[in-house]
């Protein structure tokens, strides 16, 4: 599979940077992407974001007119294509200009701007920590996941959407650059503080693999916690490399996305060909496949909850649905539009809304998520290595 043109995920995530890390300003939220073959043009690059309707109600000719007549109104390209968005109904349109679509596309190479740390929204509202970058501007400050994140620069975030969290986490204009200053309001076991913090360039790493247990039989945990560009080959590296008859722990609790190709390879890790996952642009019917090749047989449990989203959902579908995986942990976000980016004037990119996306099964995913076969609270992790070590993986 070679690099994705589609991509899923809030605009957030793209004025954040970085699939599952609120790095500061991770992107917002949730990348999640899309992809389709190279066959496909390479400009405009489609993108995938959940949204309320399956067509944007503006097309590109609109946004273009409006971009091409913002300077009679005293406009900016980019503020007249926003007003437009704004008014058209698209919940997930956005639009980005030139200095913006840059840091995305870094991001996606894993390199952001952000204090490095991400986050997840509890059933009270209030919002947690989920995970901290090692050596990052939060884990210097002492903040620590499960740590409950009050306010961004005098800000409350109870009640608020998290994807205006993580815009105001990154930062906006001259802010969204390393040294730049954002304070947080940090709670731990009911006790208040506020933290100074410094964004800074970060360099993420998307993958991690570590082993629990003995050989051969032990347990090989995989967590991916963003489809950066590589993610999806180092999981099928992590698989193949695996001692013996160990079983898999694919870990995707947290993973706001990123892109759907990488999204791909992982599946390809695990199965034979076949579908991934099935999606309409503007009504017209397309499939994702995954390689040849996979390995099949090697017992497989997936962990996910209220944080795994976009491609990671498409992931977690095609293993559900295909039977080669056992899901575990709570329901998942819920994010799967497709949306389309249109290159205006000036670098200016508008992103709307074309489709959606579907697992094997035909389920849809935006706004429903997906509910793993066993739904856990507290514990899953422990309750999914208990799930491997019957299905014949794990000591």
């Amino acid at each position: 599979m070679q690099g994705p043109l589609y991509r899923y995920g809030p605009r957030g995530l793209r004025r954040g940077a970085a699939l599952s890390l609120v790095f500061a300003g991770v992107l917002a939220t949730g990348a999640a992407t899309g992809s389709l073959p190279r066959d496909e043009p390479a400009r405009p690059r489609p993108t995938a974001r959940p949204s309320a309707s399956s067509s944007a109600p503006v097309d590109r000719q609109e946004l273009a007119a409006a971009a091409a007549g913002a300077a009679a109104d005293g406009k900016s390209a980019t503020q007249a294509a926003e007003e437009l968005v704004s008014r058209s109904g698209d919940r997930w349109g956005a639009v980005y200009d030139e200095r913006e679509y840059e840091e995305f596309e870094q991001a996606l190479d894993g390199s952001y701007t952000g204090v490095g740390l991400s986050a997840r929204r509890t059933a009270d509202g209030r919002v947690r920590v989920a995970r901290v970058e090692p050596g990052g501007p939060a884990d210097r400050a002492g903040i620590r996941a499960d740590d409950v994140l009050t306010s961004v620069d005098g800000t409350r975030t109870r009640g608020r959407p998290v994807a205006e969290i993580v815009a105001r986490l990154r930062g906006d204009g001259t802010d969204e650059k390393a040294g730049s200053s954002v304070v947080l309001g940090v709670e731990r076991d009911g006790r208040a503080r506020t933290e100074f913090l410094r964004r800074a360039r970060l360099t993420t790493e998307p993958v991690t693999v570590r082993r629990l247990g003995t050989a051969p039989t032990s347990t090989v945990l995989i967590k991916a916690t963003a489809f950066t560009r590589g993610a999806g080959g180092e999981i099928r590296d992590a698989v193949r490399s695996a001692p013996g008859d160990a079983g898999i722990l694919l870990d995707l609790r947290a993973n706001s996305g990123g892109l759907v190709g990488e999204a791909v390879a992982a599946a390809s890790a695990f199965l034979d060909g076949g579908l991934v996952a099935t999606y309409d642009v503007h009504g017209e019917q397309r499939a994702l496949y995954a390689d040849a090749g996979g390995d099949t047989t090697r017992p497989l449990v997936v962990l996910v909850d209220g944080g795994t989203m976009s491609a990671a959902e498409l992931l977690t579908g095609a293993l559900q649905d295909r039977g080669r995986a056992v899901t575990v942990g709570s329901p998942t976000f819920g994010k799967g539009a497709v949306q389309m980016p249109s290159e205006l004037s000036d670098g200016v990119v508008a992103e709307l809304t074309v489709g959606q996306y579907r697992t094997p099964g035909g389920r849809g995913v935006e706004g429903r998520g997906i509910t793993p076969d066993l739904v856990v609270g507290t514990g899953a992790l422990e309750r999914a290595e208990t799930v491997l070590s019957g299905l014949g993986g794990g000591s």
